[in-house]
């Protein structure tokens, strides 16, 4: 009977062996040359898997871009949970600035695909298991924010969750609009930064 499993081990470890080959190739091919200028059949070829077999595991080129960007948004979400739980006590904008900060970086580090990569998830078929997968991560996104300002006593757990609405529509608008394309980091932050302080204030001021 044991001898029985092994085969389906081996399916395993080759599916995952060959997953990984993508996952890289697409890594590679996106940060080289930007999402438009490369294609599927390229992506199969440097991870020497056949056409066919590339698409069991993603089935157009934007999945794949999906796939690569999910685990780097991962690790920036993470990242900014561990700042942000290191920066309570500041007040409710510092802890806020500490969670996204990786965030803003991790979108812009190549921006044409960043953008891509934002636009896909919210136009894009929410139903579709790599949309569905970052979904939840934008979502961890908002509920650490709205974690963050209901430790605020001066914000409602209510008004903390449309905050953290309104904070995350402001984080898309200022990492993918064309004007700040060609902005640095830091000044895309600090303006991110002025924008969440202005929303922010009132609400304070009125408590």
């Amino acid at each position: 009977m044991g001898s029985g499993h092994m085969p389906i081990g081996r399916r395993e470890r080759a599916k995952e062996d060959k997953r990984e080959r993508i996952m890289t190739a697409a890594r590679e091919l996106f940060v080289e040359h930007g999402v438009r200028r490369v294609t599927t059949q390229q992506v199969a070829r440097r991870a020497d898997v056949a056409i066919g077999t590339l698409y069991l595991y993603a089935s157009t080129k934007a999945e794949l871009l999906i796939m690569v960007q999910n685990e780097k948004f991962a690790a920036a979400v993470d990242s900014g949970l561990a700042a942000a739980n290191a920066a309570v006590g500041q007040g409710a904008l510092e802890p806020v600035i500490a969670l996204i900060r990786p965030v803003v970086e991790c979108v812009r580090e190549h921006i044409e695909n960043g953008r891509a990569y934002l636009r896909e998830l919210v136009f894009g078929d929410p139903a579709e298991p790599y949309r569905q997968a970052g979904l939840t991560l934008a979502g961890r996104l908002e509920d650490g924010i709205t974690g963050l300002l209901t430790r605020d006593e001066d914000i409602g757990a209510a008004d903390a969750a449309t905050l953290a609405r309104v904070i995350t529509a402001i984080i898309h608008i200022s990492t993918t609009a064309t004007v700040c394309l060609h902005r640095s980091d830091e000044a895309v932050l600090a303006d991110i930064r002025d924008q969440i302080h202005a929303t922010l204030a009132p609400h304070i001021r009125a408590a």
